[in-house]
């Protein structure tokens, strides 16, 4: 059977792609499964790949959420992966499982296609196990993306897996006419087919007050029926509120992180384009602050964390769809479309 193997490093949009192409091969008919071998917990309490339960979802999948995504990978992974034999056989045996019945196999890579290579159950050799097509989301942040994907690219080349292309994904519109006219052609020269360059879209990137709220595990103070608000950018506010005003300005749709005592700061943020506030340290803020911040329909998280940890625990959140979310997918479908080669993609894997 064939199958394509999307790898991609976190933060690309893989699972966006995944659920595209996976949607576009329903059209033509197709019955389409997906398995997702080794995937990574955003927390210790996370049981569930989120990803695992919108494919089953989507695409009407009879096997739970646990059989999709058999494994985990965390920083510290070799304590619990003591028989990697044992592992790779289980793996390979989800793998069958996931084929029967189906037309076509969509497996979705960790979140770094490294990852796990100690054990032989990194992307590029589970996509030569598995017989699969490689298609490389490659997120673009600087020059430095270009050689992350040349990377990846050789690497899948050397392990002699066929490779139906590389899409760059999530690209800021800063960056697009450079990634289209600069890092797509230098890849082609390298013997690697660019299929698309897709700009980047609030409604698949930017995580959402909910998504902030998980990651931080604090008190929802107001605002909990506004959850659903973007979140574009994250302010740190410490400064004095001389110099606050301006500063706030600057970003819209935003996450403010200040003190609990803060509440100049936190008022003179609710003036501005504010998604939501989290104040850390374990401080009650002033009734005004809530007051105001309801009156603004703008949440307030309070945590007990210094400010610099939670900002360091919001860094990587990033967007997660879900199986109601009717626009992201809508998005990730238009998409395919609109900016990538997709016919190119079905016919790597056999599909007209």
């Amino acid at each position: 059977m064939k199958s394509l193997f999307v790898m991609g490093q976190y933060g690309s949009g893989k699972t966006a792609i995944c659920l595209a192409v996976a949607l576009k091969m329903k059209e033509r008919g197709l019955k389409v499964s997906y398995y997702k071998p080794v995937w990574t917990p955003a927390g210790i309490t996370d049981t569930t790949d989120e990803d695992a339960s919108l494919m089953k979802e989507i695409l009407g999948l009879d096997a739970d959420p646990e059989s999709i995504s058999p494994f985990t990978a965390s920083p510290h992974y070799l304590a619990r992966y003591e028989d990697p034999a044992h592992y790779r056989d289980a793996i390979r045996e989800g793998f069958k499982k996931a084929c029967r019945g189906a037309d076509t196999v969509i497996v979705e890579g960790t979140n770094w296609p490294y990852v796990m290579m100690s054990l032989g159950l990194d992307a590029a050799t589970l996509a030569r196990e598995f017989g699969s097509t490689a298609l490389l989301v490659s997120k673009v942040i600087n020059d430095y993306s270009l050689d992350a994907a040349l990377v990846v690219c050789r690497l899948v080349a050397m392990e002699k897996v066929p490779m139906a292309g590389v899409i760059f994904n999530n690209v800021p519109r800063t960056l697009l006419d450079k990634t289209r006219g600069v890092y797509g052609p230098a890849l082609e020269k390298a013997g690697f087919r660019v299929l698309g360059s897709v700009p980047r879209s609030v409604e698949l990137s930017a995580p959402t007050v909910a998504e902030f709220e998980e990651a931080l595990a604090g008190e929802v103070l107001v605002g909990e029926e506004h959850l659903d608000r973007v979140v574009e950018d994250i302010l740190i506010g410490a400064m004095t509120l001389e110099s606050a005003h301006a500063y706030l300005r600057r970003a819209t749709n935003k996450a403010v992180i200040t003190g609990g005592d803060r509440a100049d700061l936190a008022l003179a943020a609710l003036e501005t384009s504010t998604s939501v506030l989290v104040l850390t340290g374990g401080l009650y803020p002033d009734v005004k602050v809530l007051a105001r911040a309801a009156e603004k329909s703008v949440p307030v998280i309070l945590v007990h964390y210094d400010t610099y940890t939670a900002a360091e625990k919001l860094h990587d959140v990033s967007r997660k769809i879900r199986p109601r979310d009717t626009e992201a997918i809508a998005v990730a479908r238009r998409n395919l479309d609109q900016y990538c080669d997709w016919g190119a993609i079905l016919r790597s894997v056999g599909v007209e």
